[in-house]
């Protein structure tokens, strides 16, 4: 076995060790020297200023002491990064606001009827609908069903598709929104309800190879209703040249109100726990509201919306909507064929639905009755009139 003596080691290692100072010093050396560089701070240039920093998103010291005072002050208006961003959410309108009375909702704004008409019109148009009834003398704007298509994110061949075609593929949903437009309580001024009707296109067998339209969700959607309401405040608020954006400062806001809502003149709402409609003699009759003349007839216009009634005419002063039941055949909605539409030649089909009246008379302290009356003004017992009555109930209740 060959050893290596110590001295021969010894004279090798020497070397070695003595080569690794010929590249300067160690990383540790290098680290430091790095540290002690980047702790200077940057030079701003002279012709610059320093950046501002927001400390709205700093992270707070862990070690840091922190008592309710010192938090108070970070939360306080004139602490920095705590200022509310300026941005248009809910922006006053001067000439129209939405009223609020318990769930009821509808616009008043300060103008004439012939004034709000066109206006209200423009608004279904532009939002995608097409007029489908316009009596100005009832002061009614319907419109057509109109597919409910929400944006949804498709890619392959069906976002292909969808992008060529855009009528290839059914949400399986239909909306339609009735406008009504009766004058003010307060001279020069108008209020206007909004409706919604909404249907779903569902199977009416296993195999799926035939469907049908039903109400969707009860029917009536409140909060595309609200929705609707806001957007119509916007419409009516808009100023006379539509280049010219609406200024805040000269926008006025209106009434005391949470979000542009506010009670109804002298209506409180209705208590916790109260009923809001109760239908009495087992169906027949009349239906009694918690609320005084004014709202119920209020409601009780907006539950003829809903549901789907004509309304012909009306007349406050006695109390009377004038209306004629077309049960709402939502199976026919949109199902008219290529060879029905060219069959020009055929006259079109009349209703033949009765006229019924809907009376709203003061029942009591802060109530009010709903009665169907025939065309003669007469109480209306048959089973025609209790159908009404339960349409207006399951609306009212």
């Amino acid at each position: 076995m060959t050893r290596i003596r110590p001295l021969a080691l010894a004279a090798l290692t020497l070397p070695l060790l003595a080569g690794c100072g010929l590249f300067g010093g160690g990383k540790s050396d290098e680290y430091q020297r790095t540290k002690s560089t980047r702790e200077q701070p940057l030079e701003v240039p002279p012709d610059l200023t320093s950046p501002t920093y927001d400390d709205r998103f700093a992270i707070p010291d862990p070690k840091a002491s922190t008592s309710f005072s010192t938090y108070q002050q970070g939360r306080a208006p004139g602490a920095a990064g705590s200022g509310p961003v300026n941005l248009a959410v809910l922006p006053p309108i001067a000439n129209a606001r939405v009223e609020r009375s318990g769930e009821l909702r509808y616009v008043v704004a300060k103008a004439e009827p012939g004034q709000a008409w066109p206006v209200v019109r423009e608004f279904w148009l532009d939002q995608g609908f097409s007029i489908a009834r316009e009596d100005a003398a009832a002061g009614i704007l319907e419109t057509n069903w109109r597919e409910n298509r929400p944006p949804v994110e498709t890619d392959g061949i069906r976002g292909l598709v969808s992008r060529a075609l855009p009528g290839m593929y059914s949400s399986g949903e239909r909306d339609r929104f009735r406008a009504r437009i009766e004058r003010g309580a307060e001279a020069g001024t108008v209020e206007i309800y909004v409706s919604h009707r909404g249907l779903e296109e569902v199977f009416t067998s296993t195999l799926q190879d035939s469907t049908r339209w039903v109400p969707r969700g009860g029917g009536t959607d409140r909060g595309l209703e609200a929705e609707m309401l806001q957007r119509l405040v916007l419409k009516l608020g808009e100023p006379t040249r539509k280049s010219e954006p609406v200024r805040m400062a000269d926008a006025k806001p209106g009434p005391a109100s949470v979000a542009g809502t506010s009670q109804g003149r002298g209506a409180a709402p209705a208590a916790s726990g109260a009923q809001n409609a109760v239908l009495q003699n087992a169906g027949a009759g009349p239906i009694v509201l918690n609320d005084g003349f004014d709202r119920g007839w209020r409601r009780v216009g907006l539950a003829l919306d809903r549901v789907g009634f004509t309304v012909e005419d009306r007349d406050r002063s006695k109390g009377t909507y004038f209306v004629r039941y077309i049960d709402p055949d939502a199976s026919k909605v949109d199902n008219e064929g290529f060879l029905d539409k060219l069959a020009f030649w055929r006259p079109a089909e009349k209703s033949a639905a009765p006229q019924f009246r809907i009376a709203v008379a003061e029942a009591g302290s802060g109530a009010s009755s709903v009665t169907v009356q025939d065309s003669k003004g007469a109480t209306d017992t048959s089973a025609t009139g209790k159908r009404i009555l339960s349409l207006l109930f399951e609306q009212l209740k």
